[in-house]
């Protein structure tokens, strides 16, 4: 039987049945070809002609987890990746997108578009728009950069400054990588195509109003509830609900406050009293230690000058230390009373910060709220009992502390120093300052001299602790006496000998020629004659050249004096017998008594040289 209805059609079509649509029969349409190119017609324009390259308007039909069904009014549907609508987590079948068509259909005859290239072929003219029209748009945060974040915005990766995310300072950029957020086009530099976009702006225009609203409410001495929205070394910046007011580092505690950490944290929330703003209320001063009593008005009532406290070292400069000896109640000890020593010195030598120490009230102004301490007064004063520790006379150990150019200053101990001066170091060597004789810090004996209690000054010495040589001295080196000496030193006025014992001499220019007419040089070793000693001058005067000139003048002298005995022989000769001399020896002997007195004075003028 199916045999035979297969036959059939072959049969009618040989049977001569004319137009007959074989293919349309087997499915089951029994429309003419007329009809058919009408329906064709009718359903070519319920579709739209599209083209490559181009935007169109297209209605989200599906969504799934990978992908995003579009309807552009084409035969078929496209399909588009979700990763393209990741900026709008609200997309919902049914909303309206701009796609680019990619191609009409692919190999397996699928509408192929896109919507990420819909969005950058519009971007720089929506980004325009929003940015002259003041939009609010939705960017999506890709991924932090320096000083700020990356936005998608309309395909376009715009900037996000890290102080124009949020009114308060961000610590945690991250948290923020993956969102989507609205903004507002701040910035747009055309030339590079530059986006700048703010999320900040958003929230100040509604903080804006609320601002207002507060300020117009602020007083004086108002108590309001805040937040720590930021810290500083300076000061803490307290929320006040869209209103910043600053705590000053000193307004947080009536105690000292290294650090306002120390006193709060971020986002904590505490009351605060407001102290003063500006006309325009811009700048709002805040208090928090106004909020608690003055320590000083629960201070002892019974504490008074003289009084022993305890406390913790707070504060040092070079002046002084502030010692807390209860929270906010604060006493200076001034350098100079920390020691009976009149030293010159910075409190960092006596103390460090954090320190337990106890001193003594020196002065207290309760309505001034101020203390002044001393710590040198837990010691008894050295100076009291001076005379009987120290007596003129007595010897000690000191400890060299400071050098002038006349003389060392020592310290015997803790509160007394002396002065030894430069003449007071050696009985014999000339010193020209008292580095040459001992160093800073080294331990030296010294003999007490004279006691000054009144200005608080001991005159020492240390050649006393010997007997003064130059009484010896006095009787080896004197006036003739001849010693061997070395020239240490030459200057314009004369020389410095060098002479047995460790004693020095002088010698002019003149008493420095030798014997052969040159001068002595330094290192020589010749013999001098002392032509003068003063012992309290401790100076002796010597001459090189005297050695041999005396000895030369001694033998002129002895010839002199045997030449003189014999003249007279002549002339007393001659004296006697003149009765007997004619004209002519008179005026012989004359002539020769000249000569006489002329050789006679010639050898006083020697001798007086």
């Amino acid at each position: 039987m199916s045999d035979e209805m297969a036959k059939e059609p072959l049969k009618n079509q040989e049977a001569g049945i004319p137009d007959f649509d074989w293919d349309s029969y087997a499915e089951n349409q029994t429309y003419d070809s007329n009809q058919l190119k009408e329906l064709e017609q009718v359903y070519d324009q319920t579709l739209s002609t599209i083209a490559e390259n181009e935007v169109v308007e297209g209605t989200v039909v599906g969504i799934t987890k990978r992908e995003v069904f579009v309807n552009i009014g084409y035969k078929s549907e496209g399909v588009i990746s979700i990763n393209e609508f990741r900026y709008n987590p609200d997309l919902k079948v049914g909303d309206k997108v701009e796609v680019y068509v990619e191609s009409p259909e692919d190999k397996k005859g699928q509408l192929v578009l896109s919507h990420k290239k819909a969005r950058v072929l519009r971007s720089w003219e929506r980004v325009n728009e929003a940015f002259d029209k003041g939009e609010i748009i939705k960017g999506y945060i890709k991924c932090r950069t320096k000083g700020g974040m990356i936005v998608d915005v309309f395909g376009i990766e715009a900037f996000l400054p890290g102080s124009q995310i949020d009114v308060k300072p961000i610590r945690d950029y991250d948290v923020f990588v993956g969102k989507v957020m609205e903004f507002k086009v701040v910035k747009i530099n055309h030339e590079y195509k530059n986006v700048v976009v703010s999320h900040k702006a958003l929230i100040e225009e509604e903080l804006e109003q609320q601002k207002k609203e507060i300020i117009a409410k602020l007083e004086k001495g108002q108590v309001l509830e805040g937040t720590v929205k930021n810290i500083t070394s300076y000061g803490v910046f307290i929320d006040l609900g869209g209103v910043d007011g600053l705590i000053h580092i000193t307004d947080l505690s009536w105690g000292r406050v290294n650090h306002p950490e120390e006193v709060v944290q971020l986002d904590q929330k505490l009351n605060v009293v407001i102290l003063d703003f500006d006309d325009d209320k811009k700048r709002i001063a805040l208090g928090l230690k106004q909020l608690t009593p003055h320590p000083w008005d629960s201070l002892d009532p019974n504490l008074k000058v003289g009084d022993k406290v305890k406390g913790k070292v707070v504060v040092l400069a070079d002046y002084g230390a502030f010692i807390e000896i209860a929270p906010g109640v604060e006493g200076l000890i001034h350098v100079s009373e920390m020691s009976w020593s009149q030293h010159l010195r910075s409190a960092q030598e006596f103390l460090k910060v954090g320190d337990e120490v106890e001193a003594v009230i020196l002065t207290l102004d309760r309505e001034e709220r101020k203390m002044s301490l001393g710590i040198k007064q837990l010691k008894p004063d050295p100076w009291t009992t001076i005379e009987e520790k120290y007596p003129v006379n007595s010897k000690h150990k000191a400890r060299v502390r400071n050098f002038t150019s006349f003389g060392i200053f020592v310290e015997l101990e803790e509160g007394v120093d002396g002065l030894i001066h430069i003449s007071d170091l050696s009985w014999t060597k000339k010193i020209k300052h008292p580095a040459e004789f001992t160093n800073i810090g080294d331990e030296i004996e010294v003999v007490v001299l004279e006691i000054d209690k009144e200005n608080r000054r001991l005159s020492l010495g240390h050649k006393q602790l010997e007997e003064n040589p130059w009484d010896v001295f006095e009787t080896i080196f004197s006036v003739d006496s001849v010693h061997e000496g070395t020239i240490v030193e030459i200057f314009d006025k004369g020389a410095v000998v060098a002479l047995p014992y460790g004693v020095e001499g002088f010698a002019t220019p003149k008493h420095l020629v030798k014997e052969d007419g040159t001068t002595a040089k330094v290192d020589e070793k010749l013999p001098f004659k002392v032509l003068e000693f003063n012992k309290n001058a401790k100076r002796i005067i010597v001459s090189h050249s005297r050695t041999f000139e005396d000895e030369k003048k001694a033998v002129e002298e002895k010839a002199e004096k045997k030449s003189k005995s014999s003249a007279q022989k002549v002339v007393k000769k001659l004296n006697s017998s003149i009765e007997k001399t004619t004209l002519g020896d008179i005026s012989e002997l004359q002539a020769l008594k000249s000569e006489l007195e002329a050789n006679q004075k010639k050898s006083d003028s020697e001798s007086a040289e």
